[in-house]
């Protein structure tokens, strides 16, 4: 799909998507983690297909340099999240 318009909309769906299902779980696993919780395997499988998601949508996302803020601060909300649940396992 060459064409902006279409680009763009790709994008919107995909932002609207995360916005109603994947943000609301990510923030959750990141309360579930801040209490010192430890992920479980749904958790962790939940977080991979987050990641594999982005590494999928990355080129679109090149092409519209004005979505990279939003990225990228999705990606600073999974890095934390991993991070805490990596001291949380340490600490089990």
């Amino acid at each position: 799909m060459k064409d902006s318009a279409g680009e763009l909309g790709v994008i919107q769906t995909l932002i609207d998507r995360f916005e109603r299902y994947r943000l609301p779980r990510l923030l959750a696993l990141k309360k579930k983690v801040d209490r010192g919780e430890i992920l479980n395997d749904l958790d962790v499988l939940f977080m991979g297909q987050v990641m594999h998601d982005a590494q999928q949508s990355k080129p679109l996302i090149d092409r519209h340099p004005e979505w990279q803020k939003f990225c990228s601060e999705v990606i600073h909300l999974y890095e934390q999240i991993t991070e805490k649940a990596l001291d949380n396992e340490k600490n089990t």
